[in-house]
């Protein structure tokens, strides 16, 4: 499964990075973080969204992604902040459906246990256990890429879980069916009950 993690920021470079694997053993192929100019930013929101939205076309026709991990808004930001983050986060849930990529969301608390163990893991912790479990030469940088990274794989080891104890016998790669001219399309799957 190839999965494009991305790290929404509303003033900062936005992260992103794609990995493949099947959530035992995975590799990195590309990452990097959108950093627009500082006076483009102050000059034209709609400009960074642009960018934002032409990076991420360009990395799904390139990279052709099975889905797409986003790290979700968090709560505690100031109203300012949070409509921008919401309004960068909106581009690139509106680029994933226009090229029919499904879009899954984790917290930062979940992305942090899912990749260090802990959910309150520093960002220089997160930098290292990414660089540990994709076996990089280097610490990603900066640290939104590696964030982007930790979503990506939080989505990864999610998904793998998923496929391991829900549906094992039907849980084909999609990017192996869409490479075969397969259809390719989201199972809904059964809500656990108590019993």
């Amino acid at each position: 499964m190839r999965v494009l993690g991305v790290d929404p920021a509303a003033a900062g470079p936005t992260g992103y990075g794609i990995i493949e694997g099947d959530g035992r053993q995975c590799r990195m192929l590309h990452y990097g973080a959108l950093c627009p100019p500082e006076k483009r930013r102050r000059e034209s929101a709609g400009g960074t969204l642009r960018a934002v939205h032409e990076l991420l076309g360009r990395l799904i026709v390139e990279y052709e992604p099975d889905a797409m991990a986003v790290e979700s808004v968090f709560a505690a930001l100031n109203l300012n902040t949070a409509l921008r983050l919401a309004e960068v986060r909106g581009v690139v849930l509106l680029c994933a459906e226009q090229h029919g990529i499904p879009v899954h969301s984790y917290s930062p608390r979940q992305v942090k246990a899912s990749v260090a163990g802990y959910g309150q893991a520093t960002k220089e912790q997160i930098q290292l256990m990414v660089r540990a479990i994709l076996a990089l030469q280097e610490t990603p940088q900066p640290a939104d890429a590696a964030d982007a990274l930790a979503v990506a794989l939080c989505h990864l080891q999610a998904e793998h879980t998923r496929r391991r104890f829900v549906f094992p016998a039907e849980a084909p790669s999609t990017h192996a069916a869409r490479a075969a001219g397969g259809a390719t399309h989201n199972r809904a799957l059964p809500i656990s009950t108590r019993r």
